[in-house]
């Protein structure tokens, strides 16, 4: 069973560009889903694209960078005709879920005389 990458793209960048540098780096027209938004024309859209091994991850995540994408998500043993963008939706947001973000720098102070038996006020 294959794997799905999955993209999600910055508003200015071009999904026809994408659909064209797809199929001239060796993916046919069935290997992949666009997912646009008809109703606002400056808007982010999201790409799937089915993918079979390393080589395939690596020339798909290739193209999705020429093309301005914010964020991939690599689904295993999912194949392109599970790629329905709500079901796709879904596992997005369980994985942006579980994942660790950065945290503001927090500065921690320790103790710089270590420890002794001495209370003080």
């Amino acid at each position: 069973m294959s794997n799905l990458l999955a993209g999600l793209f910055e508003s200015h960048s071009d999904y026809k560009k994408l659909e064209t540098d797809l199929e001239n780096s060796g993916f046919g027209n069935s290997d992949y889903i666009v997912y646009i938004d008809d109703n606002s024309h400056n808007s982010q859209y999201m790409a799937s694209v089915a993918v079979k091994d390393k080589d395939q991850i690596d020339n798909a995540k290739s193209i999705f960078g020429q093309n301005a994408v914010m964020k991939t998500y690599l689904f295993e043993n999912m194949g392109i005709e599970q790629a329905d963008y709500n079901n796709l939706k879904k596992y997005i947001d369980v994985q942006n879920k579980a994942e660790i973000h950065n945290s503001p720098d927090v500065k921690i102070k320790g103790s710089t005389n270590g420890i002794d038996s001495e209370v003080k006020f």
